[in-house]
């Protein structure tokens, strides 16, 4: 069965191909960075239009790179939530239209189901059962995974998610959209001793995370050290620098208790911040320490892309599930209430 995959939940719309037995077949991501880059961060009408202007190119560049035509489609997935519901609207009604005009049936995909199986498209794949980090702009959550559409909530972010804080954080240093990125930069030219910064909510037993505090205190410790500061760019290196450790620490002591309550031996980092450097090396190497494996897919399936909603897609459509001609776009959407695979 081959499925094409449309995701338009944020600033990127993806496209791609996935076929049983032969995976990954062809996929195009076109961000929308630069749009956004004038506005410091994404204005929802300018993304969807953007993703009208798009979508259709994508679609016919994406078949050609793959060597199919239309009829050789059998499925369509699209996004269906959580996102802006503008740019939701646009892929939904897109997919499903194709869909219906050639005669295949369509599937609404779960963003963050997308997310947290996309390392299911690498080789070598995690096996079921795992604990996943998915960490984005968006979410930051601990979930139990035992199969598809069997999850269970371990812990969340009370407030800013750390993509979120990322981006907030990256303001404050008067870095330009996107602010997660810019930041990780700055950081490397950072000296990790100068300062240290709180690792919110570790001294406390549970799994959920708070960032909104951690970004106040790189505002007051900004305005502490600037205006005395010899060089200010190596100063806000430093605060950048010290901030990232910080966040990662949160995220990897955590993952690390999650591991030990659960009597998993397999992580899972997905979404966007999962392209993190840093992140990646200090898991890796506290979990190996600890006997688990760390999984996570290349950098090109963290961001938004479509080859996770087509595999996800996929999966569900070949298990019997499909959509009505309607469609309904979900800005909010719990992943629990996703219905298990048999």
């Amino acid at each position: 069965m081959k499925v094409l995959g449309i995701e338009t939940s944020c600033d990127e719309t993806g496209i791609a191909v996935y076929q049983g037995g032969r995976g990954l077949v062809a996929q195009a991501v076109y961000s929308q960075t630069d749009l956004h880059s004038a506005y410091g961060g994404v204005v929802p009408e300018l993304a969807s239009r953007d993703h009208v202007r798009k979508i259709l190119p994508l679609i016919r560049q994406v078949l050609d790179e793959a060597r199919l035509s239309s009829a050789s489609i059998d499925g369509v997935a699209y996004t269906a939530g959580p996102g802006l519901i503008g740019a939701l609207l646009v892929g939904a009604a897109v997919g499903r239209s194709l869909a219906w005009a050639w005669g295949v049936p369509a599937l609404g995909v779960h963003h963050m189901e997308g997310h947290l199986l996309a390392p299911r498209l690498e080789t070598p794949a995690p096996d079921f059962p795992f604990v996943a980090l998915l960490v984005s702009g968006g979410h930051t959550q601990l979930v139990e995974v035992i199969g598809v559409g069997r999850y269970r909530m371990l812990g969340e972010s009370v407030d800013d998610a750390a993509g979120e804080a990322f981006d907030k954080t990256a303001k404050l240093l008067d870095l330009r959209y996107p602010g997660g990125p810019n930041l990780a930069r700055l950081a490397e030219r950072g000296d990790p001793r100068r300062f240290r910064f709180p690792r919110p909510m570790t001294d406390r037993p549970g799994l959920d995370f708070s960032f909104s505090g951690l970004k106040t205190f790189t505002l007051h410790k900004l305005r502490d050290e600037l205006p005395r500061a010899v060089d200010p760019d190596r100063t806000r290196a430093d605060i950048a620098r010290a901030f990232e450790e910080a966040v990662v620490d949160t995220l990897v002591i955590k993952c690390r208790r999650a591991l030990r309550e659960t009597g998993h031996r397999r992580l899972v980092l997905a979404g966007g911040v999962s392209a993190n450097r840093r992140l990646r090396e200090r898991m890796e190497r506290v979990m190996t320490d600890e006997g688990s494996e760390v999984f996570y897919p290349r950098p090109a399936l963290c961001t938004d892309n479509g080859a996770m909603v087509a595999y996800v897609g996929w999966l569900r459509l070949m298990a019997g599930q499909q959509e009505p001609l309607a469609i309904r776009p979900r800005a909010r959407w719990s992943m629990l209430d996703l219905p298990p695979l048999p």
